[in-house]
């Protein structure tokens, strides 16, 4: 679990015109930075994120930017990114990066939505930690073959939390791309936009 605590650096504004100038320049896509394959560095680095706050508006902000991030990718690869409150599930974010998004990525959202949630990990972190093993990861847990569809070890769902609040505040996802991407896009994104404070 990361212990610093980030701050957003970037206002609402200025993802608004991230996003136009992806929009307007859909150049080739900026390669993606590949997250560790170590359960141990991921702990240290990209497991999860502690942040000064986390409102609807930094949701805005996060969203978008991995809209923006992501829009160059979207013609051969189309992603969802999805942002939901850790309480209720309530989804305060959601976009499709372009046409092609089928409904099954919505499953796989929610899908990485209840393994961070359950098990306070990124779904990249349980992926690596089982090391894709989910027949492994099923037996450990006691899932059952019924419940096995509620859960996914494939990387794309980080958890938030928030400094001085136990627990886990929302969950980032991003569904579409190859799972490491998913993570390290996430990833990638909050740590050129939030600093530590």
């Amino acid at each position: 679990m990361s212990q610093t605590v980030l701050k957003r650096q970037t206002p609402a504004v200025a993802a608004l015109q991230k996003v136009q100038e992806a929009l307007q320049n859909t150049g080739a896509p900026v390669p993606i930075p590949k997250p560790s394959s170590d359960p141990e560095k991921l702990l240290l680095d990209g497991d999860s994120f502690t942040l000064e706050s986390f409102t609807t508006e930094d949701a805005f902000v996060l969203g978008n930017l991995l809209y923006a991030r992501l829009l160059s990718f979207a013609k051969a690869t189309p992603a969802l990114i999805s942002i939901a409150l850790a309480n209720s599930s309530q989804v305060i974010f959601q976009t499709v990066t372009g046409p092609g998004t089928v409904p099954d990525n919505e499953s796989w959202v929610r899908r990485k939505r209840n393994t961070v949630l359950r098990f306070g990990h990124s779904s990249w972190w349980m992926h690596n930690k089982f090391e894709g093993d989910e027949v492994k990861f099923g037996s450990i847990f006691a899932i059952s073959d019924d419940q096995k569809c509620n859960y996914a070890i494939h990387g794309g769902a980080i958890p938030i939390r928030i400094k001085g609040v136990e627990g886990i505040v929302a969950t980032v996802i991003v569904s579409g791309l190859k799972q490491d991407e998913d993570h390290g896009v996430i990833v990638d994104v909050i740590k050129e936009h939030w600093k530590e404070s």
